[in-house]
């Protein structure tokens, strides 16, 4: 069975060489919605999609990477099922916290994606090589994003993302096939 996706040639090329995805989690990994108990606990709702395609990265050797302004019990424990080792919560200045997982990782930006949906994400995105944004973006980011998914944040964008970064980096065809084994 052959791949079903088709990007366009340019916007693949765009995405060739990228080692590491910077991803905000409200109205990224998650719908941007915030569930508060009577307890006061926060509760966000992950896509299942989103997850699988963050393993798919890791396995071809790109490196997921969360900077968040929040932080919560719920995220960390979903970050840690994902294995998800480089993130940083409770960040409003998101630029320095990625320039300290850039240089952990021995990378610079031009190795570098990114995916956000507001404001404090612009500058990562603006520094990366690869900048994206979910179809509910606000519109700065949808304006400076190289690529736009067609679906919304938390209902599968970071897996359309990670699926354009595996057919960018020659994995996703293996990947399809080591599945359908």
């Amino acid at each position: 069975m052959p791949p079903a996706l088709n990007f366009p040639p340019d916007l693949l090329l765009k995405a060739q060489g990228i080692r590491v995805v910077f991803l905000d989690v409200d109205g990224v990994l998650t719908d941007g919605g915030l569930y508060i108990s009577e307890q006061g606990e926060t509760l966000k709702r992950f896509n299942t999609l989103d997850g699988h395609g963050l393993k798919l990265l890791q396995r071809a050797g790109i490196t997921p990477a969360v900077i968040t302004g929040r932080d919560s019990k719920a995220l960390r424990l979903r970050l840690a099922a994902l294995g998800i080792e480089h993130a940083h919560f409770g960040t409003e200045d998101k630029r320095p916290a990625a320039e300290l997982t850039l240089k952990a990782l021995g990378l610079d930006w031009q190795q570098a994606a990114a995916m956000g949906d507001d404001w404090p994400d612009l500058p990562v995105l603006l520094r990366c090589a690869f900048a994206c944004a979910p179809a509910n973006a606000q519109a700065e980011l949808l304006a400076q994003a190289d690529y736009v998914t067609q679906r919304q944040g938390g209902d599968g964008a970071v897996r359309e993302l990670c699926d354009l970064l595996l057919v960018a980096s020659g994995h996703y065809v293996d990947l399809l096939q080591e599945a359908m084994s």
